[in-house]
């Protein structure tokens, strides 16, 4: 037989394109149209029903950026539509190749019942099914403006990002405002076209099946009367029945299929466009479940949830209805999918407490699954965390996207810094938003690694970011491949229904040790570094706040424990931590409220800080209590204690012989040259050398910073190859206190002031850096040279540290050219170290040369600064920045922690005659307590939470400052863990054995 397949390959693309698709609605009727646009922010939905609009017509231009227009669209149905179903196709000027970037809409009827949403690819309403003829009918949309950010030529700088500066021009023109005839026999058709045209297209060119397709599909092609679609579409289908029956093989690939629409919390929208994408989302899927009896939906973000019960309390009735019925499934159990890079230990902890409290009491739903999609690589404490939330299994895809080494699984067991394993899968569709296209199914099944020993992935399916979720098409299409030859198959299943079968057939599965680090969008570790401050200072103002609460409210009857005042701010502050937000890679509107947000968290929880402590001092006595916050004792305060501070020796500041100043305090001596940079930092008790020699630290760096792509997230590897060593000093001056060097440098249009300074009795050299930063396209970089030998170094991540090689050897370990530390880096040589800590910043990278003529080796450690991508945030980071720095020459691990604790933690003094005891005291550094607190359910008890912060065997006792009736080893969430041995208690305290890294949570009631 003669090779036509070509022929008909072409054939059914123009067919499909020029006369099926047309004739899926093939009478119509217009509407008519009119509008009203709410002045400045959106208005309450009975506010926008009852405003009188204009007329307004289809080409009419419409829509400011970040505006709301509520059109109103009324008509009458045909009589002679009678006994056909009719749909209203409602186009606001969408581009079908946008879903979740442009406009949008939400469409209700008179009395404010939320129907569905109008997305791109999902324009139409259902009208009357069938239709009787004559019906009036009428219909509002409340629709977004939003303009597009990122377009066709993709990361343009754009003054749209913030309604500040988006001007007024209106960005999109009404395309469609019809009534008109669906018919469902020709939609049908289309479906099994392009179902089986697309699975023809992934099978081999010599595979019988593909042929058999081939022959059918020109059967039904010729069965179609191009002059009369709508009539001959039931004989068209009826030559495609044969093909699409033929099941699937036994050994065939199976696909666990999840409604899904990944909405990020905030991103190339505001938060508060991100509240109505919600809703609009959940609209069509609640919608959509009424319609098709096998769908099930997942939805992760307890926040999102929270954000429709609060605001759209109509779409929340439906919601829970459908979660009642086990279609609409709370999915992740955490607050938002959130960085897991960035967020600080307590912090992590609290996006599972969160997120599984809220569905817990809302839907009595136990979440067994971490959902995190579209996270940007994942932190190696981790796992120990989804396991203390009573959590089990991982799911993530972002990893796929990794540019230089392709993960070696998509299904595996992941093992955290403490030993913990979790059962992970990264689906072998390669995206989050499938739409269950035969590309998608052929990928996933030719994708997966595991193949011969495993058979299960999961496609997350529907267009996210406000594109609508899962559509009618993609239901039809899944119950096709449901058991198709030639193809996987594919069944709709909730995540854990997919998780257990997974897990079942691969109970060997491989493990993955350490860190999952994501080989790109590294500088989302760097860009707008107000929002990392705001969250870093954040974090520890809260544990400061949940602190000297608790103790108040422990000692003093009188002081209230603010339950609900922390709950709330918590909830705001794991919100911004949500993976566009903390990672700098949002809009100017979204980074310019979430400073404003942090500031007044800062101001809230320094008011419930200053309460507390004011209440333990008392108003006797002229001294001056110092209240220590850190988790070691300082300066003779005991850690979470005050009494007045003791503090040995002094620090001197001398002229240098060749320009400069050297700073002494007996411990450190440090020589700042003329330039300002540091050429010796000398450990005098180890007779030792930090800076490496012919180097200097503390030296400035900036680098042109012009990725290929995604500005704000990438930096990439080639930016090292040129660099500016900014040494030129325009002052060098002794700091007001007597014991510090005041350094001033101009560069560009920028300036750099530090202050370096060696306190009494420490053994750090601190560095406050102010930039005046007015770059662009540029990234800075602080670097310090060591003269240390390390094959690897430690980087402090949640709830304990990890190593990553100094080398690169491997492509794996080039690729890890810029990383992620939370409070410290640590190299060490066998007896000695050196610590580098931060109070905000996250980004470094760490590299090694071997010198000469000595052959010793120089690892030099750089802390990244600032950046200045133009987009999505054209103004990134523009302004005043300061940064804490400290360089602690000798440190063990230990010290480490304990720097990056007091770096964080500032002293705080207040005025007071008695000192205040700790509410716990732990015996060991070894054991760092992470949070003190009141337990969440209001019964006084006392929470306890902390872990092993070596990386070795640690034996404590935990003692309370106030009288124990029980203790009971809980989960995060304050639960008793029934397979926890009993404490073993010792007096008002009790003994703990950890392992390494091995964190634990106590409760204590009160006696």
């Amino acid at each position: 037989m003669h090779d036509d397949r070509t022929l008909i390959e072409a054939r059914l693309k123009r067919v499909l394109d020029e006369r099926i698709r047309p004739a899926v609605y093939p009478e119509s009727v217009p509407l008519d149209v009119a509008v009203w646009t709410a002045p400045g922010e959106p208005v309450p939905v009975a506010e926008g029903l009852a405003a009188a609009p204009e007329p307004t017509t289809v080409g009419a231009r419409w829509g400011a950026p970040w505006a709301t227009s509520w059109f109103r669209v009324t008509g009458t149905v045909p009589q002679e539509w009678a006994g056909k179903t009719v749909e209203a196709i409602l186009d606001l000027g969408f581009d079908e190749n946008m879903p979740g970037f442009q406009c949008e809409g939400l469409v209700y009827c008179p009395d404010g019942t939320p129907v569905k949403g109008l997305n791109p690819r999902n324009q139409w309403v259902r009208i009357a099914a069938p239709a009787t003829g004559g019906e009036d009918v009428q219909l509002h949309i409340e629709a977004a403006s939003n303009p597009v950010i990122l377009d066709y030529h993709p990361f343009l700088p754009t003054q749209l990002g913030d309604k500040e500066t988006a001007g007024s021009e209106p960005q999109y023109q009404l395309a469609r405002m019809d009534l008109a005839v669906f018919d469902e026999t020709v939609w049908q058709l289309v479906i099994d076209l392009e179902v089986l045209g697309e699975l023809m297209r992934e099978l081999p060119e010599d595979s019988g099946r593909r042929y058999a397709i081939v022959r059918a599909i020109g059967r039904a092609l010729d069965a179609v009367d191009l002059q009369d679609v709508n009539g001959s579409a039931p004989a068209a289908r009826a030559e495609l029945e044969g093909v699409l029956a033929t099941p699937a093989e036994p050994s065939a690939h199976r696909i666990s299929a999840v409604g899904h629409a990944h909405i990020d919390s905030a991103w190339l929208w505001p938060l508060r466009e991100t509240v109505r994408k919600v809703a609009r989302t959940t609209s069509n899927m609640t919608a959509l479940i009424e319609d098709e009896p096998d769908f099930v939906f997942a939805m992760s973000q307890a926040q999102q949830w929270a954000w429709v019960k609060e605001h759209r309390p109509e779409v929340w009735a439906k919601v829970k209805k459908a979660v009642a019925d086990g279609r609409f499934v709370p999915a992740g159990g955490m607050w938002v999918e959130s960085d897991t890079n960035m967020p600080g230990s307590e912090a992590m902890a609290r996006q599972f407490v969160y997120g599984k409290r809220f569905f817990l009491d809302e839907f009595g739903v136990e979440n067994d699954e971490a959902w995190l999609p579209d996270t940007f690589g994942f932190a190696a404490g981790l796992p120990q965390i989804i396991k203390a939330a009573g959590s089990k299994w991982l799911l993530t895809q972002k990893i796929s996207w990794s540019q230089t080494n392709r993960f070696p699984h998509h299904t595996f067991n992941w093992e955290g810094i403490d030993g913990t394993r979790i059962f992970t899968h990264f689906p072998p569709v390669d995206t989050y938003n499938c739409s269950m296209k035969g590309s998608e199914i052929a990928h996933a099944a030719k994708n997966f690694k595991d193949k011969g020993v495993a058979r299960h992935s999961l496609a997350p399916t529907g267009w996210g970011d406000g594109g609508g979720g899962t559509t009618r098409e993609m239901i039809a299409k899944a119950g096709r491949l449901r058991n198709l030859e030639g193809s996987a198959t594919v069944e709709w299943e909730t995540p854990a229904a997919f998780f257990e079968k997974a897990e079942a057939e691969y109970p060997n599965a491989p493990v993955w040790v350490g860190e999952l680090y994501l080989e790109l969008h590294r500088a989302t570790l760097t860009s707008q570094a107000g929002t990392k401050q705001g969250n870093r200072r954040s974090e520890h103002l809260l544990r400061e706040a949940e602190l000297w609460a608790a103790t108040a409210a422990v000692r003093d009857a009188e002081f209230a424990y603010p339950y609900e005042q922390l709950d709330r701010i918590w909830k705001t502050v794991l919100l911004h931590q949500f993976h566009d937000i903390l990672p700098g890679s949002s809009i100017a509107w979204v980074h310019r409220e979430a400073r404003a947000t942090y500031a007044a968290v800062a101001d809230e929880l320094n008011g419930i800080i200053d309460a507390a402590q004011r209440a333990l001092a008392g108003d006797g006595g002229t001294g001056t209590l110092v209240f220590n916050s850190t988790p070691h004792t300082r300066d003779g305060v005991p850690a979470g204690g005050a009494r007045p501070a003791l503090v040995d020796g002094q620090s001197s500041i001398a002229s240098r012989a060749n320009g400069g100043y050297v700073l002494d305090n007996g411990l450190l001596r440090v020589e700042i040259d003329a330039r300002g940079l540091i050429v010796s930092a000398y450990d005098i008790a180890a007779d030792r050398e930090t800076v490496a020699p012919g180097q200097v630290a503390n030296l400035p760096q900036i680098h042109a910073d012009f990725p290929n792509m995604w500005d704000a997230w990438d930096v990439d590897e080639f930016y090292r190859n040129t660099v500016t060593d900014l040494t030129d000093a325009d002052e060098v001056v002794p700091g007001d206190d007597g014991a510090s060097v005041r350094v001033v440098r101009a560069f560009g249009d920028s300036k750099l002031t530090q202050v370096l300074s060696l306190a009494p009795g420490a053994t750090r050299l601190d560095i406050d850096t102010e930039v005046d930063w007015h770059e662009t396209e540029k990234f800075l970089k602080l670097a310090f040279p060591l003269d240390i030998h390390a094959e690897r170094y430690a980087s402090e991540t949640q709830f304990g540290h990890f190593y990553r090689a100094t080398h690169t050897n491997t492509s794996w370990e080039a690729a890890k050219f810029e990383a992620c530390n939370h409070r410290f880096v640590h190299m060490e040589e066998p007896g000695w170290g050196v610590a580098l800590v931060n109070d905000s910043t996250y980004g470094h990278d760490v590299t090694r040369t071997v010198r000469e003529p000595d052959a010793g080796t120089t690892t030099t450690v750089r802390v990244s600064l600032l950046r200045a991508p133009r987009f999505p945030d054209p103004e990134t980071d523009q302004g005043v920045h300061r940064f804490r720095h400290a360089l602690v020459p000798g440190a063990a691990i230990g010290d480490a922690v304990r720097e990056g604790y007091r770096i964080n933690l500032p002293e705080r003094r207040i005025a007071g005659g008695a000192e205040v005891a700790p509410l716990v005291t732990v015996d060991n550094d070894a054991v760092v307590v992470t949070a003190v607190k009141l337990a969440d359910d209001g019964s006084g008890d006392v929470v306890v939470r902390f872990h092993e912060s070596r990386g070795g065997r640690a034996r404590a006792t935990l003692t309370a400052g106030f009288g124990i009736g029980s203790v009971t080893v809980t989960d995060l969430l304050e639960r008793p863990l029934a397979d926890a041995p009993s404490p073993e208690r010792v007096g008002e305290g009790v003994a703990v054995r950890l392992r390494p890294f091995e964190l634990v949570t106590l409760r204590l009631t009160r006696a």
